[in-house]
């Protein structure tokens, strides 16, 4: 039997599954619990991804490693009918952003044919570097820092001094951030939030560069998927935490040396990505409400046609709320 794949843009579907998340996470913005503002945001993806045609499975779900609510590893999503895919969610890339009215929070959603996202199963971390279109086939997460960053500079014609690197602001990376200074590159540190971080190395217009560090494997995989439409780079490895965990991956068969790229990640070449703005940050603006309503901005990709949108929407909560079972209000 021929494998069925996605044929039409779920693309601008998947734009109303974190719309509507991110309204239901604005809500929490600045008010200190970052597990309400995650539940807010879990229950409109899940009802709205429920309402997509499609037979779904979740592979990268969301939750278990900050003990918020989750939309599980396994749970079928969608009406049912073809195409079968795999979703990769963050109902908020950035919890703590969102909990503390800080830049940079979103919603964010991709789907790919059936069985070809990685599943990093109980590995939590990987080390990454990330790039946009120009810079393509010119990193070597095994290489130094200074040799990553001189090969990027002279990709995109610029000096190191002129390379902005954007990293986590974790101990972990004293010594990361050491080597990149010694570089003579500027270093943007975020608090959280890797998927935008490593998106916006895509973006002519972001100022950012490169994005390197240890961050979420269920995030790379989220990466992955948006990079594979913008044309960027990533590789990746994994990071075990601990001697147990690392001993658990290869027993489950992990090759803790292999370098991820993105293919690796999300195998499929008809992926399709959507992120909506929680909190206003480089990427998206966040979520804005007057009376009546809200406006919201999102990012919208398919890889198969390479084609990027930035939509903008205003949405009347009265409305919305007369067809929809989340509260809007």
């Amino acid at each position: 039997m021929a494998k069925v794949i996605p044929d039409r843009n779920l693309a601008f579907e998947l734009a109303r599954v974190t719309e509507a998340a991110a309204l239901a996470a604005g809500r929490w913005v600045g008010r200190g619990d970052k597990i309400s503002a995650d539940q807010a945001a879990v229950d409109a993806m899940r009802l709205v991804l429920n309402r997509v045609d499609m037979d779904g499975i979740v592979v990268i779900g969301e939750g278990e490693k900050d003990e918020a609510p989750m939309l599980f590893n396994g749970e079928k999503l969608g009406t049912g009918e073809k195409p079968a895919v795999d979703i990769a969610v963050d109902p908020i890339d950035g919890t703590t952003l969102t909990a503390k009215g800080l830049p940079g929070a979103l919603a964010v959603v991709a789907l790919a044919e059936r069985g070809t996202m990685y599943d990093p199963h109980d590995i939590v971390y990987m080390n990454k570097i990330a790039v946009g279109p120009e810079a393509r086939d010119m990193i070597d997460i095994n290489s130094s820092v200074e040799m990553n960053v001189r090969r990027v500079a002279r990709a995109l014609r610029k000096q190191p001094r002129d390379i902005t690197v954007m990293v986590l602001d974790r101990p972990r990376h004293a010594d990361l951030i050491a080597e990149i200074r010694q570089t003579g590159a500027r270093i943007l540190l975020i608090t959280d939030g890797d998927v935008a971080g490593a998106i916006a190395t895509a973006l002519e217009d972001s100022g950012v560069d490169m994005l390197m560090g240890i961050g979420g494997s269920p995030e790379a995989v989220i990466t992955a998927a948006a990079l594979k439409c913008m044309g960027g780079d990533m590789q990746c490895k994994l990071m075990p935490r601990n001697e147990e965990e690392r001993q658990a991956a290869i027993d489950a068969g992990q090759d803790l040396d292999k370098v991820f790229t993105i293919d690796d990640l999300v195998t499929g070449d008809n992926v399709f990505f959507a992120a909506t703005g929680i909190t206003t940050g480089a990427l998206l603006r966040g979520v804005r409400y007057y009376g009546g309503g809200a406006s919201t901005q999102s990012l919208v990709m398919r890889s198969r046609s390479g084609t990027i949108r930035k939509i903008n929407s205003n949405h009347r909560l009265e409305k919305l709320s007369q067809f929809s079972a989340i509260d809007y209000h």
